[in-house]
């Protein structure tokens, strides 16, 4: 059996202390406790802080990742889009810069297995190189998904 994998990265526009993160920044422990009790939700990359702010991504301090691990991609999939984590997330424009490569990637990992950043990235690298397979993918993969979102989102 499996599990899904999911990093997130994102470069932020300011410094992560700076007063016009605060949005973000004020918000993140309060969505990593809604993560952490959702359905589905099994663990998440964390640094001495609490969150994975502190964690050197890409040899750039304003780089950011979220990494987890879901029971379900549908599990996932309602904690993105179906709790107060869409507030913030529709408002990413205003702290995290637009990125030309794909930030976002998933791929099924085995029940008990916790990935590290560096396969996380690997994974992401693939995804960018190679488009989307079993081993690296997006929401687009999941066509059930796509219309569940659609129907959700619109």
């Amino acid at each position: 059996m499996n599990h899904i994998a999911e990093l997130n990265i994102a470069r932020a526009q300011y410094d992560l202390d700076d007063r016009r993160m605060a949005g973000f920044m004020d918000n993140l422990d309060r969505i990593n406790a809604i993560a952490e009790r959702s359905p589905g939700f099994v663990w998440r990359l964390k640094d001495d802080s609490g969150n994975a702010t502190d964690l050197p991504v890409m040899d750039d301090p304003r780089v950011v990742a979220n990494l987890t691990v879901w029971e379900t991609v549908e599990d996932l999939e309602h904690f993105v889009f179906n709790t107060a984590h869409k507030r913030i997330y529709d408002r990413r424009g205003e702290w995290f810069a637009k990125m030309k490569r794909m930030h976002f990637v998933m791929w099924r990992v085995p029940v008990g297995t916790t990935p590290t950043l560096d396969e996380a990235l690997a994974r992401l690298d693939r995804l960018n190189r190679d488009g989307p397979s079993d081993e690296a993918f997006g929401w687009e993969r999941l066509t059930n998904l796509k219309l569940w979102m659609s129907k959700r989102c619109a």
